[in-house]
């Protein structure tokens, strides 16, 4: 078996919580869904899905070793990446903040400008970085053989999670928005907790802040 069973469970159980965490994708996803119904939620998941492979690609063909000749450039994205997710948790848990599924004005975009921005969004989003340059490594066992391909099989499985689970915000989202109007203390409750979780992934995300990239 090309990877074992423990290091697929392992980014399994990783990607499961990542993606249940609020963070740029599952907003942008949720607002579209909302403003512009499921149909336009399931083109931006479609450039959400091709962030993925791209980053997926690059880190097993040699874009990870960028960070390992120079360190500075990868402590200083996963710096970013914190201060971000921590500005997440802090836009929901301060006074007046805005919750994940909290419908916001958006005007209507084009197939191709959802996809785009989709794509974007992922691109740019320190949790999938952190992801493929730190995470998915730590699964890559030497005695299963060509990390290479380990290093494909843990982004499909992680991939797949996240494709499937962010469907599900799609289809769902308008139905939770609705809901959570007609109940505000839901609402707030949502907001705080999806604050928290954020807080959390911050605070264990900057615990690996000092660790360089491993050849």
């Amino acid at each position: 078996m090309p990877v074992s069973a423990d290091a697929a469970i392992g980014m399994a159980l990783t990607a499961l919580v990542l993606v249940i965490t609020p963070g740029p994708n599952m907003m942008y996803l949720v607002s579209r869904s909302i403003s512009q119904g499921r149909r336009a939620g399931f083109v931006s998941l479609a450039g959400t899905g091709v962030g993925f492979v791209i980053y997926m690609v690059a880190a097993n063909l040699g874009f990870a070793a960028l960070f390992v000749v120079v360190p500075w450039l990868y402590i200083g994205l996963k710096v970013s990446g914190v201060c971000y997710i921590a500005y997440l948790a802090y836009q929901a848990l301060r006074p007046g903040g805005r919750g994940v599924f909290e419908p916001t004005a958006l005007g209507r975009d084009s197939d191709w400008k959802l996809f785009r921005t989709g794509l974007i969004t992922n691109l740019l989003n320190p949790k999938a970085a952190v992801l493929y340059l730190a995470l998915i490594p730590q699964f890559v066992d030497p005695r299963h053989g060509d990390a290479v391909l380990q290093g494909f099989i843990l982004g499909a499985i992680q991939i797949t999670i996240s494709m499937i689970l962010n469907a599900t915000w799609v289809v769902i989202a308008g139905s939770i928005a609705h809901a959570l109007r007609r109940r505000p203390r839901l609402l707030i409750w949502q907001r705080r907790l999806s604050g928290t979780l954020l807080g959390a992934v911050a605070v264990l995300l900057a615990r690996e802040v000092p660790a360089r990239a491993r050849p």
